[in-house]
Parts: C-alpha cells; structure tokens; sequence
C-alpha cells in the first residue's frame, strides 16, 4: 500500500485524493493547507488522513512514499524543496512555478538525485490525443491553430499577476503542451496582451483578460494560440492541426479527422485521463517503471519556458528566442 500526501485543499487536491482513495494499492495520509483549518476539512474526508499547516512536519510525521502536489503557482518552491530534501517522488500540477531560476534549481536537484516526477498535463493522456499522435506519424503539419476561450477564475490569487501567472501561464499552458507533444518544440515566441473587460468590473485585476500568441517551430511550423477570460461563460478550448492530409481538431472530449472538406471520422474519448496519470505515477513507484509518465519535470519546464516568454514577448513588444 503506497502512503499519499497531498499539498493542497482546493478542486484538484480534492480530485486526486478521491482518484487515490478510490485505489487497492494506495491510501491518502495526510493533506497539507495553507491553514489548518483547510487541512482539516478536506482530510476528514477521507478515513485515517491527518492536516498539517506546515510541510516538513507533514513529511517527518506522514512519512509518505510520494506526494501531491496541488498549489497555486505562487506558492511553489518551499514544497518541494522540502519533498526533494527527503529524496521523495512527487505529482505536480501545472504550471509547477513563476520563475525559471527557480525551477531550474529544483530541476537540478531532481535529476541529481534521479526522484520519479509526473506534472498533471492530463489532456496528454486522453484517448483523443493518443489517436491524433498516431495519425500524425504520417502526416505533415503546416500550422496549428489553438485556443483557451472562457470566463475568469475566481479566485483571488488568479488575478494577480505574480498569483498565477496570467492566463496563458495558468490556463493555455495545456495547449502549448498539446503543440509540443504532437507538433514540435518552439523557437521563438511572440505576444500581444490586453486588458479590454475584467479590470474595470473587479477590484485587483491585474492579468490580461486578452491575448494572442505566435510560436515558430523547430521544424517549420508554425503555431497561433489565443486566450480570453472576459466571457461571461466557458466556451471552448482546444487545438487543430492543419496537415498536407488534412485537418485534425482536439476538442476535450472527441478528435476529428476532416480528410476532403468533411469530416470523415470521430474519435471520443473512451477512458479517464486523470485515471490514467494516477495509474502511470504509481506504476513508477512500485516498479520504477517511468515510461507511462507522459510530462515529468524537465519537461513541464519546458513549456513554463515558453508560456514565461509570452509574457516577457507581451511586455517588451519583441520576439522572444527559446534556448
């Protein structure tokens, strides 16, 4: 039985521990909140699980085999240095952080001490995707068109700047992941960034409520991403991918092949794709089996890269190089 902890109380945290609760091979311990009060409501869900407010005295008296890790952006880096003193693997949700320098240090202490690492780039694992993967083995992608299209969090640090990052840190980061895993890696990067709505209805806004990426690929292609959290509701997310044999559009829950200007062929997704990372991160634990691990560490920062880059792009008004 594998020993769980969880940073975290908030949906996700709660998400993971009901996927783990509901395993015959794992148990949730403890989980970690920013108060005690926190902790403890969501650990009296779940039978046996103790609160803690503070993250070595989670580890030192949990004593887990791997933990979870489910924060906002901003309060990233003390968590899991303290996980890694402790040389313990760990699930990290996107985006693992603000700041490429520290990242970095962490990535370094994760490859020096070789800890098994998964970052929560679920739609990776959908059946959708999987298919288009395929498919792409034996086509040719001129260009990728992607989008995040819906309303603001409401949370407070989600509309802070150096809270979450804005929203194509937080939110589109999954479709610049997408364009990575299926296209390619990104050269160079460039952003325009409004606030247009949201500011003027709520107090603190301070993130861009518009914006509109371009990314050249390091085998040509190239790829355009827009996001907006000014709509009153969600409307759509995902990404399609125009080839020389047609187009593929991933939606969240279905993949569809357009061959000669009609859509010939569906794909839904059939399984769980939160199951599915669950299962791939405790099959590395158990038998240090990493290759159902579709995102590890080193690579989520590859995409916090990019995304940071965004930011700087929207900022100064120039391209921004990857290297």
């Amino acid at each position: 039985m594998l020993k769980i902890a969880i940073a975290g109380t908030g949906w996700f945290a709660e998400k993971h521990a009901s996927l783990l609760a509901a395993r015959e091979d794992a148990q949730v311990v403890a989980f970690l909140g920013s108060s005690l009060p926190k902790a403890e409501k969501i650990a009296r869900q779940f039978a046996g699980a103790q609160a803690f407010d503070n993250i070595e005295q989670m580890l030192d008296t949990s004593k887990p085999d791997a933990v979870y890790i489910s924060v906002p952006p901003l309060a990233h880096g003390e968590i899991e240095e303290a996980i890694l003193e402790r040389e313990l693997p760990f699930l990290v949700e996107k985006p693992i952080g603000l700041e490429m320098a520290a990242v970095n240090r962490i990535q370094a202490k994760i490859a020096s001490k070789d800890i098994i690492t998964s970052v929560g780039y679920h739609i990776r694992y959908t059946d959708t995707v999987q298919r288009a993967k395929e498919l792409l083995a034996t086509r040719k992608v001129g260009m990728a068109v992607g989008s995040w299209l819906g309303d603001m969090p409401g949370v407070h640090w989600w509309r802070k700047q150096n809270g979450s990052g804005g929203q194509f840190v937080e939110q589109t980061t999954h479709i610049v992941d997408l364009v990575r895993y299926l296209v390619g890696e990104v050269e160079e990067v460039y952003a325009a960034y409004a606030q247009r709505h949201m500011h003027t209805v709520h107090d603190g806004v301070e993130v861009a409520d518009v914006g509109a990426v371009t990314l050249k690929l390091a085998g040509g292609a190239i790829a355009s991403i827009t996001n907006t959290c000014m709509l009153p509701f969600g409307h759509r997310s995902g990404l399609e991918l125009f080839t020389d044999k047609g187009v593929l559009e991933i939606q969240q829950n279905r993949c569809l092949i357009n061959h000669e200007g009609a859509w010939k062929t569906e794909y839904k997704n059939l399984l769980n794709p939160y199951e599915l990372e669950t299962d791939a991160f405790l099959h590395a634990l158990k038998t240090g089996d990493r290759s159902r691990i579709l995102t590890d560490y080193a690579d989520a920062a590859v995409t916090l890269r990019i995304t940071l880059a965004a930011l700087e792009s929207s900022i100064s008004g120039m391209p921004v190089k990857i290297g």
